[in-house]
């Protein structure tokens, strides 16, 4: 038997940043949410082309599971049980990264849920068995799964706005360079750009 036959190939699951971004980086209220002053900057004078989101549906179709921070469970658990528009979503196992959040704080409507306490956690998570998970929201995770060298894909949509302060996508942590893979890319009528990097190890 030779050494090579001894050796077990590990199959790591796949963990997506999926996010609207703006031109400097901002990620905060894309949807309207409270606190940032441009709140709703996605639909917020942008031509509506529906074409821009293709790869929404495609994220909401491929993936096997849902991850996010603590701020943004609790903004998403009370709504998104209720939306017919996210069915997949909605059905898929979720993680929360958090080390306050409590069992008797989930909901029971929204699927199976479990919490992860840690980055370490998160990365057992992903050598376990199992298809791509895809994070929502959560810009302070993205940021700390980005630091810790846990994120492979990114999927960003980037809005041709520029929104001066708020939640970044990236952390200014002074760490080595980090180079990306450009697999998808297109400029939509709107001015929306899909641009999809994988991560290169």
């Amino acid at each position: 038997m030779t050494a090579s036959a001894n050796i077990k190939e590990i199959q790591m699951r796949t963990l997506i940043a999926t996010a609207f971004v703006s031109l400097d980086g901002v990620v905060e209220a894309p949807g309207g949410e409270p606190g940032h002053r441009s709140a709703g900057w996605t639909f917020k004078d942008i031509e509506f082309d529906e074409a821009a989101y293709e790869i929404k549906g495609r994220e909401q179709e491929e993936a096997a599971a849902m991850m996010m921070g603590r701020v943004s469970y609790e903004a998403f658990a009370p709504v998104w049980p209720t939306l017919d528009y996210f069915p997949q979503y909605n059905a898929m196992p979720k993680f929360v990264v958090s080390s306050t959040l409590e069992e008797d704080q989930l909901v029971d409507n929204w699927g199976d849920i479990t919490i992860l306490r840690s980055l370490d956690d998160v990365a057992a998570l992903k050598e376990t068995e199992g298809g791509p998970i895809s994070v929502h929201g959560s810009a302070t995770l993205n940021r700390n799964l980005s630091d810790a060298g846990l994120i492979d894909r990114y999927h960003l949509l980037v809005f041709p706005v520029l929104l001066g302060a708020g939640k970044r996508l990236f952390s200014q942590t002074d760490k080595d360079k980090q180079m990306l893979k450009v697999v998808e890319s297109e400029t939509y009528s709107n001015g929306i750009q899909k641009l999809v990097y994988d991560v290169v190890r």
